[in-house]
């Protein structure tokens, strides 16, 4: 162990005296680091000197050379300049030489290449001898346009000698491309009126023929001018100048103006056939333009259609010579449903003018609705409801298709004269007669309601009223087998017009301008229509209601404290079910093309009839528990028929609908729950009370008293029960049904004043 310690102490004395010269070494390493640095500087300012002396060596030897290079692209230029000013100054005197003996062909070529020469002079216009023949260029221009325009106009001078020129001109017109583009702008606006000037003077506003009656002849004009122009000067005029076009744009903007004034000075005399007319002749017109032109001229730079053959107009003014339908012809002028064209900057180009005098149109429409409503009417009362010729449910009336078809017509027909405002105003006209509809022909038509005097113990009254009111309550009106196909044959109607008016909506809104768009509203017309068939479903079951009534009224005459012994149902269901097996197979097969309205009725039914047969169960006082356990038999009995409702005496066995199964399940079972509850012994009373919110969980105070008088309590039971009642039922619950209960008994107060008015007036 000494050993081992002897040497730890001479390795920890190694180091500690290595340690104490590391750092002598480290200072002596830094000083040689910094001394190499300083070596390296000098080294990299030696070589920087000897960079700069490198590069002013090469300035020296290439000075010369650059020299060289400049004086070879100076003398270039001025060679390439000389050459042009030499070409400009020949061109000029020899432009003046053509242009003076009217070779328009060498023109064309020639000043083509003096403008371009001419641009490499901009940047020396500051020199007076270009500037003098940049301002003879320009001078020889203008001459060539008066020149070339005066010549045009004495070739056309005298329009019964054939031109002798033509080749000239069309040479000239060569001329025309290279000038300003107002040379050629002026040129065309002369050209073409001159072409239209015998136009202007055949259909002027005092002519007979410029009147609408005999549109046809304007356009049956315009295209033998142009046939005739295409034969004389269509190869005069590069064809990329449409000049043909031109001149059709032009005819079409004149005539638009001279029909619009035309149209106001003799308002009064224009009718809806012959607004129809020239309409139909002035959109088929346009149809045709828009396939033989491409509407270059009209349209925006690169956003022309593709043009169509030629002769187009040549063929169509052929075969529209050959006759032409007589616009006072007898009957509505039928307008032809034609495939829209393409988007066309033609489409409306003339058209456009008939859209303000439109409203001659919608009223015309307005006057045929309101006839064709009348003949519906008249036709009703004449013939009555529609006759079943299929097995298909009740019929539809034919009057409410007659009437759609004919929007249909109407809406075809003002979408080919117009997408606008008044294409709107037709469906403000639609509306209109869509309601008169729904209520002379559907809501007029229908019988009148049940009447149904209501029975002395639905009020509650005392047994001396019961006893005044005997005669009248018995008073019940029912429809008959025609009255009730008659509902259902205007429910049916209904849900057409309904169906139809919005697929109408649909159609309309596509049809119309996009900005208009959100303004085709038909929500009231289709909520009239479902008002219509709610008052439907309503009256059929209020008719089997008042036919069930009678039945239930004798349910409330029987004495059940005295029956003895439970047998089978009673007369009364008995007279229930019969009922009810009378009118639901007819409802269900004249609503056979309506199921879910007939689903809907049966739902009605059951909401109306269920709480009734409740309440008619309440005034069954007081009874006995063999009574109760007949009441109960009964209950069930009903429960049965009303959950096979929607499938009586039907052949195809369907399962009700869930919802209405729910309903008729909980409705009656809280008729037999109340039966239960009065079948059940009254002492102890705290289990009776416990029995009773455990059965029908009805915090009501007046349902409870209900029961306890259908179980023939005395009235000082009764209060013990009520009060212990009241113990248990939450206070919040207490309060709001003693309030409802005060209501409850202020409109039971007013219902009796009323009972005894009534009385009184029959006594």
């Amino acid at each position: 162990m000494k050993t081992k310690i002897y040497r730890l102490d001479d390795n920890i004395r190694t180091v500690v005296r290595g340690q104490t010269n590391a750092g002598q070494d480290g200072r002596e390493a830094l000083a040689e680091a910094q001394k190499a640095i300083q070596e390296l500087f000098k080294r990299i300012k030696d070589i920087k000197e000897k960079a700069n002396k490198s590069e002013e060596m090469v300035k020296e030897i290439t000075r010369d050379i650059k020299q060289l290079d400049h004086a070879k692209r100076h003398l270039t230029a001025s060679i390439t300049t000389l050459n042009h000013l030499h070409m400009l100054v020949g061109g000029v005197d020899t432009l003046e030489s053509l242009t003076r003996r009217r070779q328009y062909a060498d023109v064309a070529n020639l000043l083509q290449g003096v403008v371009n020469v001419l641009e490499h002079f901009n940047k020396y216009m500051a020199i007076p001898q270009i500037r003098q023949l940049a301002d003879k260029v320009k001078k020889i221009q203008g001459e060539l346009g008066v020149q070339i325009l005066s010549d045009f106009e004495e070739a056309f001078a005298n329009a019964s000698k054939p031109i002798g020129n033509q080749k000239q001109l069309t040479e000239a017109c060569l001329v025309v491309n290279v000038l300003e583009p107002k040379v050629k702008k002026d040129l065309l606006k002369w050209f073409v009126k001159l072409q239209l000037s015998e136009y202007l003077h055949l259909f002027q506003e005092n002519q007979d023929i410029a009147w609408l009656d005999k549109i046809d002849r304007r356009y049956a004009w315009i295209k033998r001018a142009l046939v005739e122009y295409e034969e004389k000067y269509g190869r005069m005029f590069p064809a990329e100048w449409e000049v043909s076009e031109r001149i059709c744009v032009e005819f079409c903007n004149i005539t638009r103006d001279e029909l619009s004034k035309l149209m106001q000075k003799r308002s009064t005399e224009i009718e809806v056939k012959l607004l129809l007319f020239s309409i139909q002749r002035t959109t088929n017109f346009e149809t045709l333009i828009t396939k033989r032109f491409s509407g270059t001229t009209l349209l925006p730079p690169g956003e022309a259609t593709s043009p169509v053959d030629v002769n187009v107009l040549e063929e169509t003014k052929e075969d529209e010579d050959a006759g032409v339908d007589n616009p006072f012809e007898e009957g509505q002028i039928e307008m032809k449903t034609a495939m829209k064209a393409q988007q066309s900057p033609f489409q409306g180009i003339i058209s456009g003018c008939f859209e303000s005098h439109l409203h001659i149109y919608i009223q015309s429409q307005d006057q045929n609705l309101s006839e064709l409503i009348e003949r519906f009417v008249a036709d009703f009362k004449t013939n009555g409801p529609p006759r079943v010729e299929s097995e298909q449910g009740g019929a539809i009336f034919p009057s409410c298709a007659d009437l759609f078809v004919y929007y249909k017509k109407c809406m075809v027909q003002c979408s080919q004269l117009s997408t606008g405002t008044p294409l709107l105003s037709l469906t403000s006209t639609f509306q209109k007669y869509l309601r008169i509809y729904a209520m002379r022909l559907l809501s007029g038509t229908l019988p009148k309601a049940v009447v149904n005097t209501p029975s002395v113990s639905s009020l509650n009254i005392s047994t001396l009223l019961k006893e005044g009111l005997k005669d009248s309550s018995t008073e019940v009106t029912r429809f008959t087998s025609k009255e009730q196909f008659l509902v259902c044959s205007i429910l049916c109607t209904a849900e057409y017009c309904l169906e139809t008016t919005q697929q109408l909506e649909g159609k309309l809104r596509e049809k119309i301008n996009t900005d208009l768009r959100n303004k085709v509203d038909l929500t009231n017309e289709v909520d009239l229509f479902h008002n219509v068939i709610a008052n439907c479903i309503h009256l059929l079951v209020q008719d089997l209601e008042a036919l069930c009534e009678p039945a239930l009224t004798a349910m409330n005459k029987v004495n059940w404290s005295v029956v003895e012994a439970v047998g089978d149902q009673s007369s009364y269901v008995t007279a229930v079910t019969s009922h009810i097996k009378q009118v639901l197979p007819n409802i269900r097969d004249n609503l056979a093309s309506a199921r879910k309205y007939f689903t809907q009725f049966c739902i009605k039914f059951v909401n109306s009839f269920i709480p009734q047969f409740v309440n008619h169960l309440y005034r069954c006082k007081p009874i006995s528990t063999v009574g109760a356990e007949q009441l109960l038999l009964d209950t069930h009995s009903l429960k049965t028929v009303l959950l096979d409702l929607p499938s009586i005496g039907s052949q195809v066995a369907r399962k009700a609908p869930a919802s209405f199964t729910k309903i008729v399940v909980k409705g009656m079972t809280k008729a037999e729950m109340i039966l239960k509850v009065v079948m059940s012994p009254a002492d102890p009373i705290q289990a009776f009370v416990d029995n009773y919110l455990k059965l029908l969980d009805d915090t009501d105070t007046s349902n409870f008293q209900k029961v306890l008088e259908m179980k023939g309590l005395k009235r000082s039971d009764q209060n013990m029960m009520l009060e212990l009642f009241k113990t248990r039922l939450p206070s919040q619950t207490t309060t709001g049904r003693g309030q409802h209960g005060a209501t409850a008994v202020r409109e039971e107060t007013s219902r009796i004043k009323r009972l005894e008015k009534l009385i009184k007036k029959k006594l």
